[in-house]
């Protein structure tokens, strides 16, 4: 027996189509709240400054967690051909995460640049993706060191958590087959870079 103080019960239909709006409302707030998560993470990780805790000023080579490199597709800054998975197949690729805020970045930038132009003539790309950065930021970078390898921007990180990046630079290194082989940390030297790059290209 209901009271008469109790709100009748919702007809079936009502009561199914109430539960899928509710559901909608939800899967289209998750991306939401997963992107405002994301924000939240590196404003407290870097005390209200990116350039801060997301740093890495050691070097060092870590665990290689992903094998299969994550789908990406990035746009230069400089207007140059997209590049993604398939575009960089049968060349050995070094990813470099980056921001032109990162101290250690801006160390490493002139050993970057010359060992890209040191490998010009063979199967071996750089590609920078700066994050938590601005364009204009990224341009004067690259002008100042004199990169000229493509360079993108990841303005909001999403990339970077594709590949679970923790700190910058962070660099991954792919073989010919698009694997990812080494992972490393930290600013690193011409010749560490030498090493790595040519040891994949001496691979069968």
């Amino acid at each position: 027996m209901i009271n008469s103080g109790d709100a009748p019960p919702l007809p079936q239909s009502q009561a199914a189509s109430t539960k899928r709006r509710w559901l909608l409302y939800l899967a289209t707030m998750m991306p939401l709240a997963a992107l405002v998560g994301l924000l939240a993470w590196g404003i407290v990780r870097s005390d209200g400054n990116p350039g801060g805790l997301l740093t890495n000023s050691e070097s060092g080579k870590v665990t290689v967690v992903l094998t299969e490199t994550p789908p990406f597709s990035v746009q230069p800054l400089d207007g140059g051909p997209l590049l993604d998975n398939n575009s960089l197949q049968g060349k050995v690729v070094m990813l470099d995460f980056w921001s032109s805020w990162c101290v250690p970045c801006r160390t490493e930038a002139p050993a970057l640049a010359k060992v890209y132009m040191d490998y010009a003539d063979l199967p071996v790309e750089f590609v920078g993706v700066a994050i938590w950065d601005s364009t204009v930021d990224v341009l004067r970078h690259l002008d100042r060191f004199g990169v000229t390898y493509p360079n993108a921007l990841d303005e909001r990180g999403l990339m970077a958590v594709g590949f679970g990046v923790r700190g910058i630079p962070e660099k991954y290194f792919f073989d010919r087959r698009g694997k990812i082989v080494a992972k490393y940390i930290g600013p690193m030297t011409s010749e560490d870079i030498h090493a790595i790059i040519d040891g994949i290209l001496s691979s069968p």
